[in-house]
């Protein structure tokens, strides 16, 4: 019987299914924005939500949980840094699941993982990244 047994497993062993869901992790934290299956994307929602909790708290104990997970220290930066700073009015649903397609290989449902902000991250970071690309084409070359 499987009472009370939660998560995913993914057909794989207990190492190989911690060091996926981690990488997947560090990716969303990197990217902001991942496709995955929709199976891994609800486990990958799991996890995530409860590290962004830990960087709204920013403390020191909260750094050192969230590194002992991600162990990426780019990562833990940006979270800490960037990421967690969005959400201080917020007390979780951080990330949206958006179910997109059927793979062409085996037709497993896929789905991009976001942060609810999004898209207004990308048009300010667009903005910003044309204003630089102004800002030197106006440059006189020598």
């Amino acid at each position: 019987m499987r009472h009370r047994v939660d998560g995913r497993l993914f057909g794989r062993t207990a190492n190989q299914r911690k060091a996926l869901l981690k990488g997947l992790v560090i990716s969303l934290l990197e990217h902001e924005r991942i496709e995955t299956t929709e199976a891994k994307a609800k486990e990958v929602r799991r996890i995530a939500e409860k590290i962004i909790t830990l960087g709204l708290k920013g403390d020191l104990h909260a750094k050192r949980l969230a590194f002992s997970y991600l162990s990426n220290r780019a990562s833990v930066a940006k979270l800490f840094s960037e990421i967690a700073p969005r959400f201080l009015g917020r007390n979780g649903g951080y990330l949206r699941i958006i179910q997109t397609r059927n793979r062409v290989n085996d037709s497993a449902p896929m789905a991009v993982l976001e942060f609810i902000d999004y898209e207004d991250t990308r048009k300010t970071k667009g903005s910003k990244e044309k204003k630089t690309e102004k800002k030197e084409s106006e440059k006189p070359s020598s």
